[in-house]
C-alpha cells in the first residue's frame, strides 16, 4: 500500500423523508437555481414536485434543463452552460442519476470557463472553479453523488470522455431510497452490475498489501450479492433499495482505492462501446467484465482464485488455482444473467462491423490499465469474445 491522502467534502442526507433538508441546504448558496433532470421520471413519481416545493420555501428563481441523455453528451452540457452564464446562475441542483450528475459536473465547470466546455472532458484546460451543486439521487449505479468525477459523450465525434477535478464534488447529496422504487427492473439490474463492476475496478489492483481494501471490496461485493436479487423480487422493498444505494455511493466515493490505483481497463473499454452504439453503461459493462477477467486471468491467477473463493464460495478442493478461479468468473457471469442482464454484444444488436473503430477509440491515449497493461490486440481480443 502506497502513502495517500484521502479527502471527501460531499456532504450524505441518507433515508426517508430526507428531501425536507433541501430548501435548508441550497439556500446558503443563492437563490437563482438551474434544475437539471433527465427524460421526466421525476415529474412521473412525484419528486420534481417535492423538490420545487422546497425551492419555493426559500423563494428561489428557478430555471429548468430537462432531457439529459442515459449517456450524457456535450451538447447538452454546452446548453447548461449558456443557461447559467446568461440568467446568472448561483446554483445547479442534479434530480436523477449518475447520467444527470455527470452532466450537472460538466455544466458547473464549464460556467465558469469561457471556452467550449469539451475542452474540460477532454483536458485541453484545467479546472480552475465550478458553480456549487447538489444532488437529489434517484437511482443506484454510478457513485456520482459522492465524486467528483463525470462521463460525457460527444455523439458528433463519437468520443465518450471520463474526468474529474476536486471543483466538482457536490455539496451535499440527498439519497432517500423511496425515489428509488419506481427504477424499472432493467435499469435496476444496470445499477447493479455498475456497482459491482466499480467495486471490480478497484479490487483488481496490483499493490502486494492491501487487506483493508480487499476486505472492504469483498464485503461490499457480498452484500450486494445477497441484497439484489432479493430487490428485484420485490422493487419496493425498502431495506433492499436503501442497502443497493448506499452500496452505490461506497463503490465509487474514493474510500475503496486509497494506496494504490485500481485497474479500470474495462471501463474504458465499454465507453468506447457506447460512444459508438450509445447502449446502456451498465448492460456493456456486464457483457465485457468477464471477458477482461478471463483476458487477464493468467497474469495473476492467485488473485482471481481469493475472488473466487471469498466472494462467491469457490471451494478449492482438488482444483488447480486456474480452474478454481476460472470458477469465479463463471459463477460471476451465472449470477450476473440470473439477474437478466446482457452476455454478449449481439444482444444490442452488435456484431464486429466496428470492432477496429471500437479499439481505436479505447486506444486513444495508449495503453492502459493498471492490473494489466493492455494493447490494442488485447482490446480486440476482448470484444472478439464479447460478441
Amino acid at each position: 500500500m502506497k502513502n495517500f491522502t484521502f479527502k471527501n467534502p460531499t456532504k450524505i442526507i441518507f433515508g426517508k423523508g430526507q428531501l425536507n433538508t433541501l430548501s435548508k441546504e441550497v439556500s446558503s448558496f443563492g437563490r437563482k437555481v438551474l434544475l437539471v433532470y433527465g427524460g421526466g421520471s421525476i415529474k412521473r413519481n412525484g419528486v420534481y414536485e417535492e423538490v420545487l416545493s422546497q425551492l419555493t420555501q426559500i423563494d428561489a428563481e428557478v430555471f429548468e434543463l430537462s432531457g439529459v441523455e442515459p449517456n450524457p453528451r456535450i451538447s447538452t452540457v454546452r446548453k447548461g452552460v449558456e443557461l447559467c452564464k446568461k440568467e446568472s446562475i448561483e446554483f445547479i441542483l442534479a434530480v436523477g442519476g449518475g447520467s444527470v450528475i455527470d452532466c450537472t459536473k460538466a455544466i458547473a465547470a464549464g460556467a465558469k470557463y469561457e471556452g467550449d466546455p469539451w475542452d474540460i472532458v477532454t483536458r485541453k484546460t484545467m479546472v480552475q472553479g465550478a458553480l456549487p451543486f447538489g444532488t437529489v439521487l434517484t437511482l443506484a449505479a454510478t457513485g456520482s453523488e459522492m465524486n467528483s468525477g463525470s462521463v460525457i459523450t460527444n455523439w458528433e465525434t463519437k468520443e465518450k470522455v471520463g474526468w474529474g477535478s476536486p471543483h466538482t464534488y457536490p455539496q451535499f447529496s440527498i439519497l432517500d431510497p423511496v425515489y428509488t422504487f419506481t427504477v424499472p427492473k432493467d435499469q435496476t439490474v444496470y445499477g447493479i452490475v455498475d456497482i459491482m463492476s466499480h467495486v471490480f475496478e478497484q479490487y483488481f489492483h496490483p499493490a502486494t498489501y492491501a487487506p483493508i481494501q480487499d476486505r472492504f471490496c469483498e464485503s461490499l461485493l457480498l452484500t450486494v450479492i445477497e441484497s439484489a436479487p432479493k430487490l428485484l423480487e420485490k422493487l419496493d422493498d425498502y431495506d433492499h433499495r436503501a442497502t443497493i444505494l448506499y452500496a452505490g455511493t461506497l463503490a465509487l466515493n474514493g474510500s475503496l482505492g486509497v494506496g494504490y490505483r485500481g485497474d479500470w481497463a474495462t471501463h474504458n473499454i465499454e465507453h468506447a462501446v457506447s460512444a459508438v452504439y450509445d447502449i446502456p453503461h451498465g448492460g456493456g459493462l456486464a457483457i465485457l467484465f468477464p471477458h477482461w477477467m478471463r483476458h487477464v486471468l493468467p497474469d495473476n491467477v492467485e488473485r482471481f482464485k481469493r475472488f473466487a473463493v471469498q466472494v462467491f464460495g469457490v471451494n478449492p478442493e482438488g482444483k488447480t488455482d486456474e480452474e478454481t478461479a476460472l470458477e469465479g468468473v463463471a459463477a460471476l457471469s451465472a449470477f450476473w444473467r440470473s439477474l437478466g442482464a446482457p452476455t454478449r454484444l449481439a444482444d444490442y444488436g452488435i456484431d464486429d462491423a466496428q470492432l477496429e473503430t471500437m479499439a481505436d477509440k479505447a486506444m486513444v491515449y495508449g495503453e492502459f490499465g493498471q492490473f494489466k497493461v493492455l494493447n490494442r490486440e488485447d482490446v480486440l481480443s476482448i470484444l472478439r469474445a464479447s460478441l
